[in-house]
């Protein structure tokens, strides 16, 4: 499996790592993630490679995660993406939703609900 990442800061990434290097969920173990820190890099990466699933901060500081979201839906096919970030009123939920996110993960999260979040959008 082949998760893109992209976040602009350090800490979450790393956060991230750590949920995901130490899940029981079996179905996430030997996960590659690819990590990019901003919209530049998040197109370099998908230009070049497949993935099963984009996690995706909204706030970049070179734009808009939900950029990234929108092309990733314009292509027609492509993984799901979760929204991450700490905005979580509704109109920025469903401004992600509108972009082509399939959900939204408000930060802080804790690891259970990234985990289960992850889950739930893999095919079985």
């Amino acid at each position: 499996m082949r998760i893109l990442l992209v976040e602009d800061n350090e800490m979450n990434r790393a956060l991230v790592r750590a949920i995901l290097a130490r899940t029981a969920e079996q179905r996430l173990h030997g996960t590659e993630l690819v990590e990019a820190e901003n919209v530049a890099a998040a197109r370099a990466a998908l230009a070049g490679r497949e993935f099963d699933l984009i996690l995706l901060d909204v706030h970049l500081p070179d734009g808009s995660g939900l950029a990234i979201a929108q092309e990733v839906r314009d292509r027609g096919t492509g993984p799901p993406v979760v929204a991450l970030t700490a905005a979580a009123l509704p109109r920025e939920q469903a401004a992600a939703l509108d972009a082509g996110c399939d959900t939204f993960l408000a930060k802080p999260y804790t690891s259970s609900e990234l985990v289960d979040t992850i889950v739930k959008l893999l095919p079985a």
